[in-house]
């Protein structure tokens, strides 16, 4: 009797263990669970249930539980999150949807209203002084460019292999006095470097004049003075990129002017050895070729200037300029002339903003090289404009040319433009160009209607 209830005792009083530690074992779960989940709730205001003996899992298995939750919910050696650390848990899933948008840089009010996007346009904002360290360098290498300097030589000359023999005393002596005037008379809107181990190369960068299809374009000229400088002008070659631009201007490089005696002149307008200089060709490039109404250039059409068949064409071939001109922007920007990379980055980073803002002008309707509105007065003259925009951008100004077909012609030319524009934003983006108003342009567009 004595052995059988001691026995009942024994066995009691071991299951009575087991629930205890059973307790204490789900208690402990349940505050690390608790802790895991930043809660403020204690152990205290738990309600459990003590569990009944047989449903008990074997205490093999209660480890094996304990260690999963320990592994995955709550990591205590100080690798997982606490409750101090669970707000990154927020940060982490915001990045994970801004990560659908980081080519996106939304206006500034819908950003205001997205939590996520504040905390992403936070994290860009931090990232800024990289950015702008890289930029400030690109603006310095531009700002030291000179108008004039020399090199040491050109690989990818155009006139390379032209043999130019031993030069005579004469001759050397006059092309130094040609670069003298160089360094000292050129326009601010001209660039010029020089060969010190061949001295009859030169390469030239012309700024393209405002009001004119050229406006803001860089074009490059590989200049040649051969032996018989100064009797005979020197040679010029356009890099076209196979774009021609110009009547006077092929999409092979050949630069037809009467200076250069590439083309008929009389008087003036020929080589006069004792005058002409390097300094007056490039000038005369700029003025005679870069012009307003390239159009006339073309032998023969002068005549037709005042007539509205004359000025319909003009504004045509105006168009056709521009789109030619964006083009040989891009073309310089991924294939910059040798010695002159920082130039071009420099240059198009100043103006690209100018350059989108005139793409935008003209493809509401205004004529190629018209005066683009002032940023602050953008949002009036749209404004204003909005309501007739469909009669008046097709509506020619007082004095201006009488277009028979403008529907036909803008189509067309807002079609290829529309493309140039894109690529010029992403070109002038990348060399660190204000683009930031084109890029909310386009993605206020692109953004779904409100329900």
């Amino acid at each position: 009797m004595d052995a059988e209830y001691c026995g009942l005792q024994q066995g009691s009083s071991s299951s009575s263990c087991r629930s205890a530690d059973a307790v204490a074992w789900g208690v402990a779960q349940q505050q690390k669970r608790q802790r895991c989940q930043g809660s403020s709730s204690t152990s205290s205001s738990l309600q459990i249930s003590e569990p009944e003996p047989q449903d008990l899992d074997p205490p093999e298995e209660i480890e094996e539980e304990e260690d999963y939750y320990m592994e995955d919910d709550c990591d205590d050696d100080g690798d997982g999150y606490d409750e101090d650390d669970y707000e990154f848990d927020e940060a982490d899933f915001n990045q994970h949807l801004a990560d659908k948008f980081d080519d996106l840089d939304l206006p500034p009010g819908v950003e205001a209203t997205v939590p996520w996007l504040q905390k992403i346009a936070a994290k860009e904002e931090a990232r800024e002084p990289s950015k702008s360290s890289t930029a400030d360098e690109n603006a310095n290498k531009y700002n030291k460019f000179k108008q004039f300097d020399t090199v040491q030589n050109f690989s990818d000359h155009h006139y390379t292999k032209n043999s130019q023999g031993e030069p005579t005393r004469a001759w050397s002596k006059r092309v130094q006095h040609d670069w003298k005037l160089l360094e000292k008379d050129l326009p601010a809107s001209i660039y010029v470097r020089v060969a010190e181990d061949r001295m009859d190369l030169l390469r030239a960068a012309i700024i393209g004049p405002k009001g004119t299809p050229y406006h803001d374009g860089l074009f490059f000229f590989d200049i040649h003075i051969p032996s018989s400088y100064p009797s005979g002008p020197p040679l010029v070659h356009y890099h076209s990129g196979g774009l021609r631009i110009n009547p006077n201007l092929y999409n092979c490089g050949k630069v037809c002017l009467s200076l250069l005696g590439t083309w008929a002149g009389s008087g003036c307008e020929k080589w006069n050895p004792a005058q002409s200089t390097l300094l007056q060709v490039l000038v005369s490039i700029q003025a005679l070729i870069l012009n307003e109404n390239p159009y006339y250039n073309e032998p023969g059409y002068a005549s037709s200037a005042n007539t509205p068949h004359g000025q319909r064409k003009s504004l045509e071939y105006n168009d056709t300029t521009f789109l030619h001109s964006c083009r040989t922007m891009l073309y310089s920007l991924r294939r910059p002339p040798e010695h002159f990379a920082d130039l071009v980055a420099g240059h198009f980073r100043v103006h690209g903003h100018t350059i989108l803002a005139a793409c935008k002008h003209y493809m509401e309707g205004n004529d190629i090289g018209s005066v683009v509105p002032e940023e602050e007065e953008e949002s009036e003259y749209k404004s204003s404009d909005a309501g007739a925009a469909s009669s008046s951008s097709n509506t020619p100004k007082p004095g201006a040319a009488v277009n028979s077909n403008p529907l036909t012609r803008r189509v067309t030319f807002n079609t290829g433009l529309k493309t140039l524009f894109e690529d010029l934003l992403m070109e002038f983006n990348v060399k660190g160009a204000d683009t930031r108003k084109f890029i909310v342009e386009k993605l206020k567009k692109n953004l779904p209607a409100a329900a």
